[in-house]
């Protein structure tokens, strides 16, 4: 599939937002982040600007962007319109948490706040099952999508939390730990799943899909189209092998692996130093994750291209 920089970066970016929010919300209930009020709206003001940033780009890639809210009515088939329903309800209860923030109603914060990280998981599950339900894409309808959307999630934005919490003073032990855990849990799920679709079959061949494979091989006498389409352009990107294997390396170590380290040294120092490690772990583990979301649509192959390809 050819990747769209639009969507790279809103699963990106609203993964983070969403998993920051998720934390804020457990955490905050378990009393590890400070009670003053000032990091908690500016964790929760960066997760919401993630968020928004993430959905506001989603559009960019919409032939008509202004009638996207049409899709929130088909809610009750459509995981694109269930993950759109569980965006926009997830607002109410985190902007409603920081109002109380404000008035100094930390029961009521702590309640609301626990809500929007349910709204949270929610709607990266929604994200990650627009592309799993999709049969016709085998590197899509893969089991760890959705598990990997939000382990990937939950490691973004506790990496985030500790950075901020770092940044702020206060004690980012538990958050880095999270981050630590689910980095290393990302990098083996991502390794399983990339294992998993290169020693997959695939869905169809040109002998299945044609009926013709009780005769032999089969192969195109003519090309299907005498110039490019739409499926072609959008479903026909192709990445190389070679450049594929780099890229998952980046993505892997780099990106998951790297960070998960740098948050566990970050556990064996204190003050500007583990900071800065939880710092520069963000900011690797966003990028690799940038990597990784591009290498998922740039290696999915959609099964109408075997008409094309012929395999």
């Amino acid at each position: 599939m050819k990747p769209a920089g639009s969507i790279v970066f809103f699963t990106v970016a609203s993964g983070a937002g969403y998993g920051l929010l998720f934390w804020l919300g457990l955490l905050g209930a378990g009393g590890m982040i400070s009670g003053d009020g000032i990091l908690v709206l500016t964790v929760l003001g960066l997760a919401l600007v993630l968020v928004t940033a993430g959905l506001c780009a989603s559009l960019l890639h919409l032939g008509n962007a202004h009638k996207a809210w049409r899709a929130l009515s088909q809610w009750r088939s459509s995981w694109l319109s269930r993950e759109g329903v569980a965006a926009v309800l997830t607002y109410f209860p985190a902007i409603g948490s920081g109002l109380c923030v404000l008035q100094g109603a930390y029961g009521w914060a702590v309640l609301l706040a626990l809500v929007a990280a349910a709204g949270a998981l929610a709607t990266v599950y929604c994200t990650s099952m627009i592309y799993a339900s999709l049969k016709p894409i085998k590197e899509w309808a893969h089991p760890l999508v959705p598990a990997g959307y939000v382990v990937l999630s939950l490691f973004s934005g506790a990496a985030l939390l500790a950075t901020l919490m770092a940044l702020a003073g206060e004690d980012a032990s538990v958050p880095a730990l999270q981050a630590l855990i689910f980095g290393a849990l990302g990098a083996g799920l991502k390794w399983q799943y990339w294992r998993s679709i290169d020693t997959a079959r695939p869905l169809a061949t040109l002998e299945t899909a044609t009926g013709l494979g009780r005769i032999g091989t089969t192969r195109p006498l003519d090309p299907p189209h005498t110039q490019s389409n739409y499926i072609m352009r959008e479903m026909g990107f192709r990445v190389a092998r070679k450049h594929a294997h780099s890229l998952r390396r980046i993505a892997l170590v780099g990106g998951l692996a790297l960070p998960a380290l740098l948050a566990a040294c970050s556990l064996l120092v204190a003050g500007p130093v583990a900071a800065l490690l939880l710092l520069l772990a963000t900011a690797l583990g966003l990028a690799g994750l940038l990597v990784e979301r591009w290498l998922m649509f740039a290696e999915a192959t959609h099964t109408a291209m075997i008409f094309y390809r012929g395999t």
